[in-house]
């Protein structure tokens, strides 16, 4: 409502929150790093708080899942595993996987689950999704050890290869990040999302090479095609790492300039909309 001059406004005050100066995108979000560490270990004791196992959880689930791909794929449906034996197949498969589906769950919902933090006070937007990515790697860890611990029992020694571990799990997070900042972004707007979001995780599971082998995927075009799933390349890199077979190739590089262009996009569609987060939310 316009005011004449000489006139007051009626109504209460209005504050708008602001950042100091100009916002600066990632160097804005390096000067709230504490901020990152402090709503990542936030979002870890919360996980855990009150629950009867604990921690065990993150071992439990990849366990329990990899007894269920084994029995169902491996056994009754014969499935190929390369040589080596299916739970260990599957198992290297499920690590990044269960990364990147828990980092979707956490960080799809994040802004809204923050919604009070976000109206009260200013801080960069993308700290949320960030630490909700980030408190999914503490349960990735913890699962390294289950699957260390079934090598031994199978007697398959690491080689050379789990020296790249650590770059997968780099496209791992980065193809996590890349979703989840859609996701959190769209579903502050579309609450529809969240209701979607198990279905979209349950069917991009089945459409990455976890339970399968990638060499079931037809060659050529086809082959570059299905590359395009930004965890396909990861899964194969996984497991090459961790229990040999053929490295992932082309067809990492593909899923990587996927993740890549998923994250540039995402984080510009997440600059362009946060300034409305606190309104909307």
């Amino acid at each position: 409502m316009k005011t004449g001059a000489g006139s007051r406004a009626q109504g209460p005050d209005i504050s708008v929150i602001t950042p100091r100066g100009r916002s600066s995108g990632l160097g804005e979000l390096a000067g709230h790093s504490e901020l990152l560490l402090f709503l990542t270990w936030r979002d870890i004791k919360v996980r855990y708080k009150q629950a009867l196992l604990g921690v065990s959880w993150a071992v439990l689930q990849p366990l329990l899942t990899m007894i269920v791909f084994s029995v169902v794929f491996g056994r009754l449906a014969g499935l190929d595993s390369e040589g080596v034996p299916y739970p260990l197949f599957s198992l290297a498969a499920l690590l990044p996987w269960q990364l990147f589906a828990g980092a979707l769950q956490r960080a799809g919902g994040s802004l809204v689950g923050n919604a009070n933090l976000m109206t009260k006070v200013y801080f960069p937007r993308l700290v949320i999704p960030l630490a909700a990515v980030g408190a999914c790697l503490f349960d990735f860890l913890i699962s390294i050890v289950l699957m260390a611990g079934l090598m031994v029992f199978y007697g398959v020694p690491p080689s050379w290869a789990i020296l790249a571990l650590p770059l997968f799990t780099l496209a791992a997070l980065v193809a996590a990040l890349a979703v989840s900042l859609w996701l959190s972004a769209l579903n502050v707007r579309y609450r529809d999302v969240q209701h979607a979001l198990p279905f979209i995780t349950q069917i991009w599971m089945y459409a990455s090479p976890v339970a399968y082998s990638a060499s079931y995927i037809p060659g050529g075009p086809w082959r570059m095609v299905y590359a395009i799933n930004p965890m396909a390349g990861v899964i194969q890199g996984f497991r090459w790492a961790l229990v040999g077979g053929a490295p992932p190739g082309i067809e990492f590089l593909v899923s990587s300039a996927a993740s890549l262009l998923l994250l540039a996009g995402g984080y510009l569609y997440f600059r362009r909309v946060e300034r409305s987060f606190a309104d909307v939310v």
